[in-house]
């Protein structure tokens, strides 16, 4: 009963994620938008005291480059897999490959697998270079266009349940084309699952092995070089509020239990105070919540922290906001929406440019 509770949860996070990114009536394309050259934690000096530290800081990943674990993986082929509703479906070409979520998690994930050029299009947020050239098949935002999936000829189609409209999905399997729904759910204990099961509808499960076993590694360096930097003391430690916002639309949510934000706080040293004050899932934004969250640092998305005019927009849009500490320092701590949530094969990357802007804002 429990894991069916926490994955109902986790679906509903993540529909609500979609709704709230819609209602903006504004998406911008990701690979516009998801800057690299940042510093590297182990490169810097963290600062004495990260609580008494003022102003905003942008969280920038130092390398956002594709680093295939496999250059040219041989797909053992067919290959027939259980996806996340329990349909059997079996995969006999991975030639033309479309992966498609709202994070932009599977289509990185099936380049850093050594398959990248075999991917045919994109959804808006797939935020690196290396696809930035293919043709989107996602329409006003963050829905499936059926007739421009149709149009790339795909062989196989990798999704969850973050995209719609659904009915989309089932004309492309109508169509004939196998669709594997995986798992929506992102956090940092799950990198290695996901890793995995992609790797298997694609029949290259070794190299899913070893990207999965790298990836795991590389979040462990990371968390363990946090954890030298981070105040020992859990009541020293940055109190963090995950806050996503849409302007234009007047839509404000705090991320909670279960939404991956508070993994991830947890996993840069801080303590999610969303979590604290018994906040679950994803939930429209209250005066009451924040002041009594109070937080030393409001997390951002770059796009929702630009659409409320930055800072000064923020707390004069929210005047909550202006009441706890992270109001009265201006400490507000934005990174590239394609990244900060996408936690794929390069969580350990957006772990460290989240650290450098908390214990190391100069640097960032």
């Amino acid at each position: 009963m429990r894991a069916r509770a926490t994955r109902a949860l986790r679906v509903t996070v993540t529909a609500l994620l979609v709704a709230a990114t819609a209602a903006c009536g504004t998406v911008h394309d990701a690979t516009a938008g998801a800057p690299d050259g940042g510093r590297r934690l182990a490169d810097v000096t963290p600062v004495a005291d990260p609580r008494a530290v003022t102003g905003p800081s942008t969280a920038v990943v130092a390398d956002s480059a594709v680093r295939p674990v496999v250059a040219d993986p041989a797909p053992a082929l067919p290959v027939t897999v259980t996806d996340l509703q329990g349909t059997q479906v079996t995969v006999t070409d991975v030639d033309r490959i479309l992966a498609l979520d709202v994070h932009g998690t599977l289509a990185r994930t099936v380049f850093e697998l050594g398959l990248g050029d075999r991917v045919v299009g994109r959804d808006v947020s797939s935020g690196f270079a290396e696809i930035a050239d293919l043709p989107l098949v996602t329409a006003g935002g963050h829905d499936l266009s059926g007739e421009a999936i149709l149009a790339l000829g795909p062989t196989v189609l990798l999704t969850d349940t973050s995209l719609g409209p659904w009915d989309v999905v089932l004309q492309v399997r109508e169509a004939g084309i196998p669709v594997v729904v995986v798992d929506p759910h992102r956090d940092v204990q799950g990198v290695g699952a996901l890793v995995r099961e992609v790797a298997a509808a694609l029949g290259v499960p070794d190299a899913g092995e070893l990207l999965a076993q790298r990836a795991q590694a590389e979040i462990d360096d990371r968390v363990a070089r946090i954890a030298a930097v981070a105040p020992a003391d859990p009541a020293d430690r940055l109190r963090v509020a995950f806050l996503y916002a849409r302007g234009q639309a007047g839509v404000y949510y705090l991320f909670g239990e279960g939404s991956g934000a508070d993994a991830l706080i947890e996993a840069v040293g801080a303590v999610d105070v969303a979590r604290e004050i018994g906040w679950q899932g994803m939930r429209p934004v209250t005066d009451e919540g924040l002041v009594a969250a109070a937080p030393d640092v409001v997390l951002m998305m770059s796009d929702g922290l630009a659409s409320v005019g930055g800072v000064d927009g923020l707390l004069e849009r929210l005047p909550a906001v202006a009441s706890t500490p992270a109001g009265q320092r201006r400490r507000v701590v934005d990174m590239a929406d394609s990244q900060v949530l996408s936690f794929g094969p390069t969580t350990a990357d957006v772990l460290d440019a989240l650290a450098v802007a908390l214990y190391a804002p100069d640097a960032s």
